[in-house]
């Protein structure tokens, strides 16, 4: 699971990309269009400026902006700088491996073989996708359990 950290901050960066080059956005919009807790939000965009991602500007006109074009802001970038990994469990991380507890030798588990695989696909996707990208909102699923 994406944490919230990084959910928050994918929203806010694909609302400064739908305002590329329409100048600096102010928190208030962002805050109130993507519905992200304002203290948190504030805390974000600071990373992401402190990352190069975004620009803020000070000043009764000022706000955000990206500093990169949405086609040069890759989703894989955004979750590795907010979440540190795409790996799905400790012993899969190529930045934050740890082994995982109660679990066998990493040389004879094949649940973690699953888990690079899966790692590996799903980086090389989102690392393909960009703020650029149209991304269609899809309708809620229709109660079934999930699988």
């Amino acid at each position: 699971m994406l944490s919230q950290k990084t959910r928050y901050s994918i929203r806010a960066l694909q609302h400064l990309a739908d305002r590329y080059k329409q100048g600096p956005v102010r928190l208030d919009e962002i805050v109130t269009a993507q519905n992200i807790p304002r203290k948190f939000l504030t805390v974000i965009l600071s990373e992401l400026v402190r990352e190069g991602i975004v620009i803020s500007h000070r000043g009764r006109s000022g706000g955000y902006e990206l500093a990169l074009s949405p086609v040069d802001v890759r989703y894989g970038d955004i979750i590795r700088v907010t979440r540190g990994s795409l790996a799905l469990v400790p012993c899969a991380s190529r930045n934050a491996h740890e082994t995982c507890a109660n679990c066998l030798p990493e040389a004879e588990c094949r649940l973690r073989g699953l888990m690079l695989l899966l790692r590996d696909e799903m980086a090389a996707m989102l690392d393909r996708m960009s703020l650029a990208d149209p991304i269609v909102p899809e309708p809620p699923f229709d109660g079934e359990p999930e699988i």
